[in-house]
C-alpha cells in the first residue's frame, strides 16, 4: 500500500509498506552494508525511524541467533529496496517474514539517497510515516504536537524489571540500560557471572552481590531516566571497576560532571576509524551514537584520559582512569569473529584483576 514520510521541516517522500500504520520517531542513518536485524532488534535504536543507506535489504534473510534482543525496537525501518530473495545457509525465515511475525513497522521504494543527503544538509530530524494520512502539513503539525510533550523514558520498558543472572564465574553487575545479546555472550565468553540488574538498581543493590565489577550498557541516548542513572553510579567510581558502553560510557562521564555534545551528523556504521595517541595505528570500529562527550570537560577530570578518538572528527570515543578505576567506550565493543572478544572487555577484564 502507499505511505509517505513527512520530516518536520516539511520534506515528504512518497514510498510503500505493508503495514497499516501510523508512526513516529528522529531518523537516523546509517551506512552499513549488513547488520539489518541486529540493528533493528538493538534497544539503543528504541523509538528510532531507522533509515539504511544501503539500497539492497534482506537479501541475506534473518536468523534468530543473532537478534540483539527478543523484539525489533525501531519506530520503524526505511530501505530504498526489500530483496525478493534471502540466501544464506544460516537464515530461518525472510526478513519480510520477520517484521511481520514482530508487527513491525517499514517502508521501502523510499529515496534513501535524497533523504540521505538532506539529514546530512540539515542534521537530525523527527519524522512521521503514514499509510492512513497523506496531508504532509497535518502531519507536519501532528510531529510538532508529539514534540511538545514531555520526552517519556524508555528504560522501564526496555531493563529487566529484576535479577537475572547468566553464566557461572566471577560476579560482574550488568546495569541494563539495553544490554544487547552480543556483550552479553562476549562477557560469558570471558568467564563471568553476569548478575543482569535494573536500569535504576542503587548503590545497596549492586554492592549487595559482592561484583567484582560493574558494566553499565549501552542503550537509548538522551533518555530521561540516564540521569537517576548517573546519580546511582556516581558513589561507586573509584571503589569498584567500571566499564561504560556506549551510552554507558555517556551516563559513566555524567557521573563525572562531564556533559555531551550532539552532533550535527551522527557516528552510526560499521566503518568509523579509531586512532589512539601516540600511536599510528588505526582501529575499524561499529558505532551507533548521536552525542559526543565534551572534550574540555574531560580535561578537568583529574586521572582522566582520552585513549581513543575518531579520525574524521577528533571527537573522544574512549576513556581510560586506573586512579577511577574505569572505562568508557563510545563505540559498541561487538565481537570480531566467532567466540572472539572485544580488546576493550579484555582490557576491563585486565583491569578486574589489579590488586590495589
Amino acid at each position: 500500500m502507499k505511505a509517505i514520510l513527512v520530516l518536520e521541516d516539511g520534506k515528504s517522500f512518497n514510498a510503500n509498506s505493508d503495514l497499516n500504520t501510523e508512526c513516529f520517531g528522529e531518523l537516523i542513518l546509517n551506512t552499513a552494508v549488513v547488520g539489518y536485524q541486529e540493528m533493528i532488534t538493538d534497544p539503543a535504536n528504541a523509538g528510532k525511524i531507522l533509515v539504511l543507506t544501503y539500497p539492497l535489504i534482506g537479501n541475506y534473510g534473518v536468523a534468530p541467533k543473532f537478534n540483539e534482543s527478543n523484539k525489533v525496537w525501531v519506530s520503524a525501518l526505511a530501505v530504498k529496496e526489500k530483496s525478493r530473495i534471502y540466501s544464506n545457509f544460516q537464515a530461518k525465515l525472510s526478513l519480510d517474514d520477520f517484521l511481520k511475525e514482530k508487527n513491525a513497522s517499514a517502508v521501502y521504494n523510499l529515496d534513501t539517497r535524497t533523504l540521505a543527503v538532506h539529514l546530512r544538509e540539515k542534521g537530525p530530524l523527527f519524522g512521521m510515516i503514514s499509510t492512513k494520512e497523506f496531508d504532509s502539513k497535518k502531519l507536519v503539525e501532528k510531529i510538532s504536537q508529539i514534540k511538545r510533550q514531555p520526552a517519556q523514558t524508555l528504560l522501564p520498558e526496555i531493563s529487566v524489571s529484576k535479577l537475572k543472572i547468566l553464566g557461572k564465574g566471577k560476579r560482574l553487575v550488568v546495569l541494563d540500560l539495553g544490554v544487547t545479546n552480543g556483550l552479553l555472550k562476549q562477557l560469558e565468553a570471558l568467564g563471568f557471572s553476569l548478575n543482569i540488574l535494573p536500569y535504576n538498581a542503587n548503590v545497596k543493590q549492586i554492592l549487595s552481590i559482592s561484583p567484582k565489577g560493574v558494566v553499565i550498557s549501552s542503550g537509548p541516548e538522551n533518555d530521561p531516566s540516564l540521569n537517576q542513572v548517573a546519580q546511582n553510579i556516581k558513589p561507586l567510581i573509584g571503589k569498584l571497576p567500571i566499564l561504560g558502553v556506549a551510552t554507558g560510557c555517556q551516563v559513566l562521564a555524567a557521573a563525572l560532571g562531564v556533559g555531551l555534545i550532539r552532533l550535527k551528523l551522527g557516528h552510526r556504521g560499521v566503518n568509523y576509524p579509531l586512532a589512539r595517541p601516540g600511536s599510528f595505528k588505526g582501529e575499524i570500529t561499529v558505532q551507533n551514537h548521536g552525542y559526543v562527550l565534551d572534550q574540555d570537560a574531560l580535561r578537568k577530570v583529574k586521572g582522566l584520559k582520552v585513549t581513543a578518538y575518531n579520525l574524521n572528527d577528533h571527537t573522544p570515543e574512549e576513556i581510560e582512569s586506573k586512579k577511577l578505576k574505569l572505562i568508557g567506550a563510545q563505540y559498541n565493543p561487538v565481537s570480531s569473529g566467532f567466540d572472539q572478544v572485544n580488546p576493550v572487555l579484555i582490557k576491563f577484564n585486565k583491569l578486574l584483576s589489579i590488586r590495589r
